[in-house]
């Protein structure tokens, strides 16, 4: 699971004396504690943070193929896919360094989310190295940590652009009363596999293709509650294989969407985000006969776009905790290759905030895909469908 770096970042930029973070933010609830950090010049300061997640899921699974439909149960306690602890370390060294670095255990394996150095250059600009989540849409940076996301589980495919070792500026413009952000990274860059599928080089590049990313957004309102995100990357693909491929190219576009408005008493949170992700026409290797080959048009869009509603201003002491939210999902891979689906998913969740930074979910989830992988290279277009129930707790330390 992706983390999000916003309360992170937050943290660190107090903890550094840095810019304001530039981006649209639930609006304050009343009592919610306030911190601020005095330092000295010249301070080398630690600091750990993190978060964890932890939940029970019971889940039943239909599959449907030629007429024929099998049904699975289980339930976990857990919940093996959304478990996570994940503290982070932080250093500040002087006013204008600082050194990040997250270890992350899922229950099975530990990784690294990210393990970068930021360099506070000015007001408006930080300069960072190493190893980060891509600027691409808001949700895989800001709206992935257990105890930011208001749903029980990530949307699919928002995860598109991933991590990468590389070089990144970001920050943030007054325009008026308006305001800008921009964040801008160069990468090693993704590879392309034999079945036309994508993923990360690794810290050790393959030839000399880069991948550059970047998000732009804009805050129109002086309140700061709305913000409008544009993103896009493009980069040439590494051939691990020495595959007969075509000057292979990824491109990738988003658009996201992130809005807070108090109505009276209710609060509102609408955010959403939709990708879209290409890569130039090729010709690959048939899994079933390698003599031959063939081709597909090699396009994939995800989207999701979600709403809660908390009566963050009540009076009533439970009321006030309360937050319904809900998610829609939507996410189409090629057709006719070999990972081709219809993927929709519908989610609703009712959160209880024990504090600002700690909240119980109660969340259940409907999930239905249908294939559309090539059944001359040994495809299936069967069908399935899961229907999820998840209680999870999340914090953040």
């Amino acid at each position: 699971m992706k983390k999000s770096k916003t309360f992170l970042m937050l943290l660190a930029i107090s903890f550094c004396t840095g810019m304001n973070s530039v981006q649209a933010q639930d609006i304050p609830i009343p009592e919610a504690p306030q911190t601020a950090a005095v330092t000295k010049a010249a301070e080398s300061q630690f600091m750990v943070v993190g978060l964890t997640t932890f939940g029970f899921v019971n889940q039943t699974t239909t599959n449907t193929l030629g007429g024929l439909k099998s049904t699975d149960k289980y339930n976990s306690l857990g919940d093996a896919d959304r478990f996570e602890f994940s503290p982070m370390f932080l250093w500040r060294h002087g006013d204008n360094l600082l050194l990040e670095f997250e270890p992350s255990f899922d229950g099975t394996n530990i990784g690294v989310n990210w393990a970068d150095i930021s360099y506070y250059a000015a007001p408006n600009l930080i300069i960072r190295g190493g190893y980060f989540v891509l600027p691409f849409g808001i949700y895989n940076k800001r709206l992935a940590a257990g105890w930011i996301n208001k749903l029980t589980s990530d949307p699919i495919g928002m995860d598109v652009a991933g991590t990468d070792f590389g070089v990144e500026i970001e920050g943030g413009l007054p325009l008026g009363s308006m305001k800008l952000s921009y964040d801008i990274s160069l990468t090693n860059g993704q590879q392309l596999n034999n079945d036309g599928t994508i993923n990360g080089v690794g810290i050790t590049a393959i030839g000399n293709g880069k991948t550059v990313c970047g998000r732009i957004g804009f805050l129109p309102m002086s309140n700061s509650s709305l913000e409008i995100g544009v993103s896009g990357l493009m980069g040439s693909l590494a051939n691990p294989n020495n595959m007969n491929y075509n000057n292979p190219m990824s491109t990738m576009y988003a658009v996201d969407l992130n809005y807070v408005k108090n109505i009276k008493a209710i609060q509102l949170n609408i955010k959403g985000q939709y990708n879209i992700s290409t890569v130039n026409a090729q010709s690959y290797i048939s899994p079933i006969d390698s003599t031959k080959t063939y081709s597909f048009t090699n396009t994939t869009t995800s989207a999701f776009g979600q709403i809660s509603l908390r009566p963050a201003q009540s009076k009533n002491k439970v009321l006030k905790n309360l937050e319904l939210a809900f998610r829609y999902v939507d996410y189409v891979t090629p057709q006719n290759s070999t990972w081709g689906q219809n993927y929709s998913e519908e989610d609703i969740a009712l959160d209880y905030w024990l504090s600002w930074r700690t909240v119980l979910k109660a969340g259940y989830e409907i999930i239905k895909t249908d294939g559309t992988s090539s059944v001359a290279l040994s495809g299936t277009q069967g069908s399935t469908s899961i229907n999820r129930l998840i209680i999870q707790f999340s914090t953040e330390f």
